[in-house]
């Protein structure tokens, strides 16, 4: 079992002040999902159906383990964000973190390495928030520079950095990524961050006294630079929501039965559950996750079952009668 930390209120302030750069955020399921036992994250409902914002006690309760929560980047208000984190999950990850951290370091840009589940995360603090854009085309020129393999750009598998946006509309949200220092679920323990003791204070500790890049710094970065032409335009169109390869033929695909808006949260796409709406619930249209490779696979945060979600599409589950 995790031991159960207490957050003091100046730790949960500084950490605050140090990765809450929107209020929204996501919060990782407490039980596993009975058909694949992963904790999948999801947008938590408040009052009148309203998502609530992140607040101090958001954070206390993440530090202390009663929840775990997932953080936005960008805030769409000024597509500005305040951290980089580069997520790398796969065979030698920590081998490419650990060298593009010696490599920022010769660009006088400090990093803080994060263990995680299958690798590791790359944090990079700002002095002020700066544009994301910027944010990634330094990071991206760096990697490739480097060698460093970049998910997406060709490639199943590499980094992944976020933001993962270059900008958001004022609706949307990109991209979340696990708040460092909780409990993830999956693996029900926590993930410290290796430049420090293995306790809140002496992590937040480590992580103030990081040096932080300015805007004047990050300009001299990225000058004559632009987007590699690997990664340009990954996040410019609207993926299909229909995998290329297409239902088997009789199978039920329910991105053909939906007609509300998608949005793409993480793996999964979010909208409104058909059967919390028959119901008249479902306000923020984000009760129903389905997952993005494999559209059989879709799940309703609100406990409404796949025999209801079916029968308020139209389309019930029929079952073969035995002799």
């Amino acid at each position: 079992m995790v031991l159960r930390l207490k957050a003091r209120p100046e730790v949960v302030k500084d950490y605050f002040r140090l990765f809450v750069n929107r209020r929204a955020y996501t919060m990782q399921s407490m039980r596993p999902d009975p058909e694949t036992g992963k904790h999948y994250y999801f947008r938590p409902t408040g009052k009148g159906g309203v998502p609530p914002s992140s607040t101090q006690e958001t954070i206390r309760k993440h530090l202390e383990g009663e929840i775990t929560i997932a953080l936005y980047a960008i805030n769409p208000g000024t597509q500005r964000c305040r951290w980089v984190a580069i997520d790398a999950d796969y065979q030698h990850a920590m081998e490419d973190l650990v060298k593009l951290e010696y490599y920022l370091k010769q660009d006088q840009v400090e990093s803080a390495l994060e263990m995680s589940k299958r690798g590791g995360h790359l944090w990079v603090f700002l002095d002020t928030p700066l544009l994301a854009r910027d944010c990634r085309v330094y990071i991206y020129n760096l990697a490739l520079r480097l060698g460093v393999p970049v998910k997406g750009a060709g490639l199943a598998e590499g980094i992944e950095i976020f933001p993962k946006h270059d900008q958001l509309g004022p609706r949307e949200f990109g991209n979340a990524i696990r708040g460092p220092m909780g409990i993830h679920r999956g693996a029900n323990r926590r993930y410290w961050f290796y430049g420090a003791d293995y306790s809140l204070e002496e992590q937040i500790t480590y992580l103030k006294r990081l040096r932080k890049v300015t805007e004047q710094e990050m300009q001299r970065f990225i000058a004559g630079k632009t987007m590699p032409a690997v990664v340009r335009g990954r996040q410019s169109g609207t993926q299909s929501p229909i995998p290329s390869s297409g239902p088997r033929p009789g199978e039920f695909h329910i991105l053909d039965h939906i007609s509300a808006k998608l949005r793409k949260m993480g793996r999964n796409y979010v909208t409104r559950c058909p059967s919390c709406a028959a119901a008249g619930h479902d306000q923020c249209g984000d009760n129903l996750a389905i997952r993005i490779v494999d559209p059989r696979f879709y799940k309703c945060w609100a406990g409404c079952t796949k025999e209801m979600i079916r029968e308020a599409l139209g389309c019930p589950i029929r079952f073969r009668q035995t002799a």
